[in-house]
């Protein structure tokens, strides 16, 4: 008998580069930050993440995407919540170098929920 563990649901606004690396991971992994991105910050909510990928990557990267995926609960416990302005803008902050054990975490695959672009 196999025991499920128990597992959390995040959501990451993401730009085109960053969303055709997680494709080409076969939708498993976030890619390794870029030197000035010591932190990967997954979110908490989806309204949250919209906000992110419709207001933020739009207008920096010309579309943004949403996408969901589940963690091990018991591992993101490491991680403590942090709040980012108002009560529900919630998300977590794992460090650059903690990625790789944070994909391996990771249950199922990344799944894409919603694209934002500029209007013609």
């Amino acid at each position: 008998m196999t025991v499920r563990q128990a597992t959390t649901t995040l959501w990451r606004p993401t730009g085109p580069k960053e969303l055709e690396l997680v494709r080409e991971s076969g939708w498993r992994a976030w890619p390794p930050r870029l030197p000035e991105q010591p932190i990967f910050y997954p979110v908490l909510n989806e309204d949250y993440a919209i906000r992110i990928a419709r207001d933020w990557n739009v207008k920096h990267d010309g579309a943004g995407f949403v996408t969901r995926f589940e963690v091990e609960s018991e591992f993101l416990a490491r991680y403590p919540v942090q709040r980012a302005g108002g009560r529900t803008l919630l998300e977590l902050w794992v460090p650059a170098e903690e990625l790789d054990e944070f994909n391996a975490h990771i249950v199922g695959e990344i799944e894409f929920v919603h694209e934002f672009t500029a209007a013609p």
